[in-house]
């Protein structure tokens, strides 16, 4: 049997080998995805997103716990940061949801960034498939610390949730460009901390200052302390009631048209970059591109040009 009907059949190996293939780019997992791509769609995606040190990986750990006790089987994509130096990655998100692994209704993978920006690593949408299609009811994506504008999140999750902490130091950073604008949920975490209420009434306040249409979801400002489970069962409420609003509102049909769309330019965009460093590698056109700009013999406008009308001509 291949990888993918073994996954479909829900075989926890076979789904660890594939989300391997896939993450070292093997042409064998391209063809397993392809089988498993019409099963899937039925997985639910949150999104957990917030700057280092924010205590996402406690919260994702005490969500799935939630998750559970609702009789939900939970996937878990963690990203970790990557060392540009080695490439390594600690893994330090699998450590803290480390109570879950003998649960066989949960499933962590841990991704490296691999040097991708946005928050994500570059397979965690392929990753997510393959815990769709071995039945998973929810997908818990966690990014990476991020700052300000790495939220390639909104794009992959239907419900992407902002976790921010007291005491960051510079109250303008919430407000900054792509904060605000891709929460549908907003959890101030660590509520123990002093200047807690005083985040969330200025995360509040800055909501009510959008301009909200008829019939739009109202991002809600939560407050948790993850390490205790403080606010944890209203937030696996308020997660449920934005799935709701999206299934009720048919706001969720124009969220998959676009994460399609995406998808597929996603993918079109690796294959046709693949396809032209195969073509270049056969005569060395990359080596007397770049001896040609170097001699300003060429530009580099006028090589791509040549080279798309070589490999797609008209």
């Amino acid at each position: 049997m291949s990888l993918a009907e073994l996954v479909l059949e829900g075989n926890i190996r076979a789904a660890a080998r594939l989300m391997r293939d896939i993450d070292d780019c093997r042409p064998q997992a391209i063809d397993e995805l392809k089988q498993l791509y019409s099963r899937t769609g039925n997985a639910y995606i949150i999104g957990i997103t917030g700057p280092p040190g924010a205590g996402k990986s406690t919260l994702v750990d005490q969500l799935t716990a939630s998750f559970r006790t609702r009789g939900k089987k939970v996937g878990v994509v963690a990203i970790d940061p990557t060392s540009p130096f080695t490439g390594g990655a600690i893994l330090g998100d699998r450590i803290r949801m480390n109570r879950h692994s003998c649960d066989e209704g949960v499933f962590i993978r841990s991704l490296a960034t691999r040097g991708a920006l946005g928050g994500l690593s570059r397979s965690t949408s392929d990753v997510a498939l393959v815990m769709d299609a071995l039945g998973m009811d929810i997908v818990i994506i966690e990014t990476v610390g991020v700052g300000q504008d790495e939220v390639d999140i909104v794009k992959e999750a239907h419900t992407t949730c902002v976790v921010m902490v007291p005491g960051l130091g510079d109250d303008i950073q919430a407000i900054k460009a792509g904060i605000l604008e891709i929460g549908d949920i907003f959890v101030v975490n660590k509520a123990d901390r002093d200047g807690a209420d005083r985040t969330a009434r200025e995360l509040s306040t800055m909501l009510e200052m959008r301009q909200a249409t008829a019939g739009q979801w109202n991002p809600q400002v939560m407050k948790t302390e993850a390490q205790r489970g403080t606010g944890i069962e209203e937030l696996t409420d308020e997660i449920l009631a934005h799935r709701d609003s999206l299934l009720s509102s048919g706001s969720i049909s124009n969220f998959l048209r676009e994460r399609n769309q995406r998808h597929f330019m996603d993918v079109l965009r690796d294959t046709l970059f693949k396809k032209a460093l195969a073509y270049m590698a056969t005569d060395d056109t990359l080596e007397r591109v770049v001896t040609g700009m170097g001699e300003r013999r060429t530009d580099p406008y006028s090589a791509v040009e040549e080279l798309v009308s070589k490999l797609m001509p008209v």
